[in-house]
């Protein structure tokens, strides 16, 4: 799988499989253990190498769900599912993080970490598929509120800059600008759900890229507006969640986008 467009470069397969063992070592440093998890303080369980979210039955949440997606994803290339996965029609099984942490050792969780240890590939060109569609969602999600936290004298504006920045990481560097839009959309989202927001304040690319300073280096750019965007989402979160904790973690990851040379 790889991403192809006018305005892209090509990721050949070598650097295909070098973006999903860098998505897999963000999220789980590689660890198999982790394919399954229940962060502390979250209200759902993440799978796979990109923590996609899986919700219950009914379940609403400001983030967006992804695992059902790549369930479906994986299906559509002809794999076949773990039984107990379409049993319960997809949604997560579990009340609680106490529930999911009392089954994690049970044969259905360990069958489920084997099948998506043995899916990584899939798993990387759903990430990769999902990304695709990143500019063409956050082009269409621009309004007249984008004119003022971006500066933009008019929507026409604030879509020429949105543009204008994405092919500007996207070419930089090969293949790490590509890496960096593609984990940024896997690990904060596209920025186009009103409902991943605190204080009406997004934190995911199209935020980031609207943020962007002018600069010879894309991609530190990039990183320097991200880093400002997601100490903005701790600062107007809910007190209760202390998103504070893993901001360090968010900031390093951001830092491996940097080409080897430049660190």
């Amino acid at each position: 799988m790889s991403v192809n467009g006018a305005n892209f470069p090509v990721l050949d397969p070598s650097q295909t499989q070098w973006l999903g063992e860098q998505i897999f070592t963000n999220e789980c440093n590689r660890q198999v253990a982790c394919l399954t998890a229940w962060n502390e303080g979250e209200n759902f369980p993440s799978m796979g190498i990109g923590h996609f979210i899986w919700y219950q039955s009914g379940q609403e949440e400001i983030y967006v769900e992804s695992f059902p997606d790549l369930l479906l994803y994986l299906q559509q290339s002809g794999l076949e599912l773990p039984n107990w996965i379409l049993e319960a029609n997809k949604d997560a099984p579990w009340q609680n993080r106490e529930a999911f942490l009392a089954d994690y050792d049970s044969a259905r969780m360990q069958e489920l970490r084997n099948f998506l240890l043995n899916h990584t590939r899939e798993q990387t060109d759903f990430i990769i598929t999902r990304f695709e569609s990143a500019l063409a969602s956050m082009l269409a999600s621009v309004t007249e509120a984008d004119t003022f936290s971006s500066q933009g004298s008019n929507v026409n504006a604030v879509k020429f800059k949105l543009q204008e920045n994405f092919y500007r990481v996207a070419n930089s560097n090969p293949p790490y600008g590509l890496y960096a839009l593609i984990d940024y959309v896997n690990f904060k989202g596209t920025g186009v759900s009103p409902n991943e927001a605190y204080n009406n304040q997004g934190w995911g690319l199209k935020q980031v890229l609207l943020e962007m300073e002018t600069s010879t280096n894309p991609i530190q750019s990039f990183i320097t507006s991200a880093r400002q965007i997601l100490a903005n989402r701790v600062e107007n979160a809910p007190v209760e969640r202390n998103e504070s904790r893993w901001l360090n973690g968010w900031n390093n990851r951001l830092d491996t986008y940097l080409p080897t040379a430049e660190k």
